[in-house]
């Protein structure tokens, strides 16, 4: 098979590695991709979000299979667009990447099915918004509605911060037209659980469990980011939970999205908080998550595109997920200063040491190559994955691993997976 992966971040480095090891894949190409993709695939320079290019490449190349790695063309509706050329493409049509696409619409369904969430207020002028805010509880969580790279939401403990918030996001447009309407929630306390799923419309298939963390500072201080690290499998996502979930929001979510008319096919990412009143959704992605997928990729057992094939098929129920009885652990190298203002350019040593080592991963992330070699080319550079018998092995391991990695204005949270320690 000629098999098309669509992005360019360590999410996609993942997918790219995962499919490399499927006797099915023939010939791997990734649009954009990037300098650390390039050993499993031929990069094309297309832009994510230029439908009808990657259409016309993958009619042109007779493209067996295409990936679609990143939010933005689906939420744009690039499953449409090569569905109508008669493409064959892994993801869910617009009308359902709506899920993710806005947070309002997802509440909404939410509320309409009775799925476990966040009590919450939709708004889309930053006047009424202000004024509700005046007489709300703290802490209280301002969410973008449309899509801002994982860093739409602000968590502000008191009316003068949530009124700067509400101001920054629908007024001066820190992350751009997604803040053209405003989701107030709830601010709920727990830990923080992910969980992807396979979806053919009608089934779900989940995989193993998985902990991001998303602020850029240690202690979870500091901004919002694309997330810092993660590890899988999550302790605190027991049996019970699972079966609560499986029962309450996964296969609810599935006959909710189907009885609207918005059969999901593709990757659909449950963002949990498990709060002292039992699990609830804190959101819902369309894809694969970034990291968490280069922890939960290392562990699967299963033909990746096999599992594809079968979601695109309608025939999930076939397929039985398996994954390592192991831990994973992922540490992100960034530039510092992310998710701020950052520098890039910088020449990065260490690299072919990984070649050497099992059970040792690097995903890049925003690096490029050059004359030189491989340089930083983003705020997230590298994630660093490292397995173990358990998670307090695969944490050691990883943040060994991070030595091994050598760039100017190299920086990471510390404390990835140090709540392992408290489970």
């Amino acid at each position: 098979m000629k098999i098309l992966i669509i992005g360019s971040g360590g999410r996609e480095h993942a997918i790219a590695w995962k499919v490399a090891q499927s006797p099915l894949a023939d010939k791997i190409y990734c649009a954009p991709g990037n300098a650390g993709i390039e050993e499993f695939a031929e990069c094309v320079p297309i832009g994510a979000t230029k439908l009808e290019e990657l259409a016309a490449f993958a009619e042109n190349e007779k493209i067996d299979l295409t990936i679609v790695g990143m939010d933005d063309p689906l939420v744009a509706g690039i499953v449409d667009v090569f569905e109508a050329k008669g493409l064959r493409i892994f993801g869910p049509r617009k009308n359902a990447a709506i899920i993710e696409g806005s947070k309002a619409f997802s509440k909404d369904l939410m509320k309409k099915y009775n799925i476990p969430s966040a009590a919450y207020e939709t708004f889309e002028a930053a006047e009424e918004a202000i004024t509700y805010l005046k007489t709300a509880e703290y802490p209280i969580v301002l969410k973008a509605d449309g899509l801002a790279l994982g860093k739409g939401v602000l968590i502000c403990q008191n009316s003068w911060e949530a009124e700067a918030g509400v101001k920054s996001i629908m007024l001066d447009k820190q992350f751009g037209s997604a803040g053209d309407r405003l989701v107030v929630e709830e601010f709920m306390t727990g830990r923080e659980v992910s969980v992807l799923a396979f979806c053919d419309g009608t089934n779900v298939a989940t995989m193993t469990s998985a902990q991001d963390h998303k602020r850029a500072k240690d202690g979870d201080q500091g901004l919002n980011t694309g997330g810092m690290g993660t590890f899988s499998p999550s302790p605190f996502y027991t049996r019970e939970i699972d079966e609560y979930c499986q029962q309450y929001i996964y296969r609810p979510t599935m006959d909710a999205m189907k009885s609207e008319g918005r059969d999901f096919v593709g990757i659909l990412f449950f963002g949990l908080m498990l709060t002292q009143n039992g699990p609830k959704v804190l959101e819902y992605n369309a894809r694969f998550g970034d990291p968490e997928t280069q922890v939960v990729l290392p562990r699967m057992k299963n033909d990746i595109v096999e599992v594809f094939e079968a979601c695109i098929d309608g025939k999930l129920n076939d397929i039985t997920l398996d994954f390592m009885d192991n831990a994973a652990v992922c540490v992100v190298l960034s530039s510092a200063g992310y998710p701020e203002q950052y520098e890039k350019g910088f020449l990065i040593d260490g690299l072919d040491t990984f070649k050497e080592k099992d059970g040792f991963y690097v995903f890049h992330a925003g690096t490029k190559k050059t004359e030189a070699g491989i340089v930083t080319n983003g705020g997230r550079v590298l994630g660093v994955t490292a397995t173990g018998k358990d998670l307090k092995e695969a944490r050691k391991n990883a943040y060994a691993a991070t030595e091994w990695i050598q760039f100017e204005n190299k920086y990471m949270r510390s404390d990835i997976g140090k709540a392992i320690e408290e489970a």
